[in-house]
Parts: C-alpha cells; sequence; structure tokens
C-alpha cells in the first residue's frame, strides 16, 4: 500500500460519511428508488424559487435525464404530470423503478427509459418540461445533451437544472465511501480510486460500486468515468453556445454566510453548493 492510499484512509476515519442512499440500501433502510423518491421535494427546491409546482408539472409530459431507480421521475408524477418519462443509462434500475411505480399506483404516469441523453429516442418537441438534477456532472457529452433538450423540447418549454460544481466539498462523488470534503483536491484520482476499491471492495454491492464508478481508457487507465469534472466556469461557458435562453441562474452557497466567497469569480468553485439554471426555448 502506497503511503498516499495509507494517509487517505487513515484522514477518512476522522470524518463522518454523509448519508448515502448505497449504504441506506445496504443497512435495510432505504431502496434507492425509494430514497428518491423521499428526495423528490429537495430536488426541485430551488427551481421554486422562480417556478411554481404547477407550471413545471401540472398536466405536463415531463422528461427526467438521469432518473436513477426513477424516484424522483416518480415524485414528479405525483405531482400531477400528465407523463413522466426518466432516462438512464443503467438498465438494472429499471426493474427497480417500475415496481415502486407500482407500489405508489404511478404506472400510468411513468415510464423508464435506457438509454443516452446525448441521443434520446423522442420525437422533436415531445416534452413540456425537462429536468436535469444532479445529471449535468455526470453526463459524458453534455453539449450533446443539452442540444436534445432543444430538440426534444416543445416552444416554450423549459429546462430545469441544477448540480453541484466539481469542486464542491463532495463533487468527486465518493461520498458513499469517503467522507473527507475536498478529497480530490487533497489526493490523486489514482490514490482515490486505489482507496475507493479497499473500502468497498467487500461490501454487498462492493463489486457493483466499482463497476458504477470506474471505468478504463482505451489505453487501460482508471479513471472515474461516473462524473465529467463540470465546474461552474465550464457550465456557463457551456451554457452560451446552447439555443436555449437563460431564464433563471443562481450560485447556492455552501452556507449563508459564505455568500460573498460563492460570488468570488475563484473561490465560488468551492463554496458553491448548488449551480441553478432555468432555460427556456423560444417560438421556432
Amino acid at each position: 500500500m502506497s503511503f498516499s492510499v495509507f494517509l487517505c484512509k487513515v484522514l477518512n476515519r476522522l470524518f463522518p460519511l454523509p448519508r448515502h442512499p448505497f449504504n441506506l440500501q445496504n443497512q435495510g433502510k432505504l431502496t434507492y428508488a425509494e430514497w428518491q423518491y423521499d428526495m423528490g421535494r429537495r430536488t426541485i427546491e430551488f427551481f421554486l424559487e422562480a417556478a411554481k409546482e404547477k407550471e413545471m408539472f401540472g398536466d405536463k409530459r415531463v422528461l427526467d435525464i438521469g432518473c436513477g431507480a426513477g424516484g424522483k421521475a416518480l415524485y414528479y408524477a405525483s405531482r400531477s404530470a400528465d407523463v413522466v418519462y426518466g432516462i438512464d443509462t443503467v438498465e438494472h434500475y429499471k426493474e427497480e423503478a417500475e415496481g415502486l411505480a407500482r407500489q405508489k399506483d404511478l404506472e400510468t404516469r411513468f415510464r423508464f427509459v435506457t438509454g443516452d441523453a446525448a441521443d434520446m429516442p423522442f420525437e422533436d418537441g415531445f416534452f413540456d418540461t425537462i429536468i436535469m438534477n444532479d445529471a449535468m456532472e455526470h453526463v459524458d457529452m453534455p453539449r450533446q445533451v443539452l442540444n436534445e433538450c432543444y430538440r426534444v423540447l416543445k416552444p416554450g418549454g423549459r429546462v430545469y437544472i441544477n448540480f453541484p460544481p466539481y469542486y464542491h466539498p463532495y463533487g468527486a462523488h465518493l461520498s458513499d465511501a469517503i467522507g473527507i470534503p475536498w478529497v480530490h483536491r487533497i489526493f490523486g484520482q489514482k490514490t482515490l480510486i486505489k482507496c475507493y476499491k479497499d473500502l468497498v471492495k467487500d461490501l454487498p454491492d462492493g463489486q457493483r460500486r466499482i463497476d458504477f464508478r470506474i471505468g478504463r481508457t482505451e489505453q487501460g487507465r482508471e479513471y472515474f468515468s461516473y462524473i465529467n469534472g463540470m465546474t461552474i466556469d465550464r457550465f456557463e461557458e457551456l451554457i452560451r453556445h446552447i439555443p436555449l435562453k437563460v431564464g433563471y441562474y443562481r450560485l447556492v452557497p455552501l452556507r449563508n454566510p459564505l455568500g460573498a466567497l460563492a460570488k468570488n469569480k475563484t473561490l465560488r468553485e468551492y463554496f458553491v453548493k448548488m449551480v441553478v439554471c432555468i432555460m427556456e426555448k423560444g417560438d421556432v
């Protein structure tokens, strides 16, 4: 074991893990889908500062990009949506999502689609509302995804995006096993991959977690394929080139007293909790 891996593990013992759905599921407390459903209101709370639930969901055809096990999408369906489509690349989420849909009596209002949001199987102008909650930092081709959102959105429809920027304290998305804040600024990726593997390998779902988070390049080098390193600067540059009009934009600080740091051009990458953006498709 290298010294950096040893040090990472030692430091990790000093920090309690945040509440995480993978661990809750292993403990038999909540399935991933159930946790998502329970968190449904929180996934849209920042949008409600600029829009009402009825505007977002009432009798609308809704798309949830990066729906995971479908719990978020089912919560949206429960808010009087006409139908909610959830799209995700992970095939095994489909069974869990459809099982919760039956439990919630929302089968007729929900569709799970296994697919890539950069190339969606929907016709032009199909959706009234698109939600990207905690998804922008995960998609492989974010510009293509936003262009696809434009294509499948009806004129006057809106895209609701929120995500924690990459240099958020837990922006490495490893907090199911590593609780050190800003750990990806302290240790290199090679160290974190080894540390993460060691910490989860003996868990019931350990190999699934490893496969979920870690991929290999064509040259065989391991990397965290689950995230794309989306920073605030990168996102702001990205949306300048998308044919959607920004109607609302906010950087939410980690804590209210840190508001000044969240406005600083350099420090904001570290002290913003959530990037919130609402974009609209104009008349075509």
